[in-house]
């Protein structure tokens, strides 16, 4: 089955708010960030079945891909701005793992 005209507009409205929450939280607006999850979290539990039988082309695939592509990396940049010690973590942990730690954690 093809999907619906809304099928890819869900998307959208989620990598949408997305971006806005990780605008938010590069502004330090936490309030903000949290009504955005509301948003989020409210769009999310609409792609609730819209999944079912539908199958998209090469096209649609990469569309959806590139869309959910950019949701994770705003999610993972929210992350990493709302707990930067964890974020220095794995930047640090992404080279030398026992050289890093002790960078981190400083040498005994």
């Amino acid at each position: 089955m093809t999907p619906d005209p809304d099928y890819f507009a869900r998307y959208e409205a989620i990598a949408a708010v997305s971006g806005r929450m990780l605008s938010a939280a590069r502004r330090s607006r936490w309030a903000d960030l949290e009504l955005l999850q509301d948003e989020f979290r409210a769009l999310i539990e609409r792609l609730d079945g819209t999944e079912v039988g539908v199958t998209l082309d090469d096209a649609g695939r990469a569309r959806k891909y590139c869309l959910i592509r950019q949701i994770l990396a705003d999610d993972a940049a929210i992350r990493d701005l709302a707990n930067p010690d964890m974020a220095r973590l794995s930047v640090l942990l992404s080279g030398r793992p026992v050289l890093a730690l002790k960078a981190f954690y400083g040498a005994h």
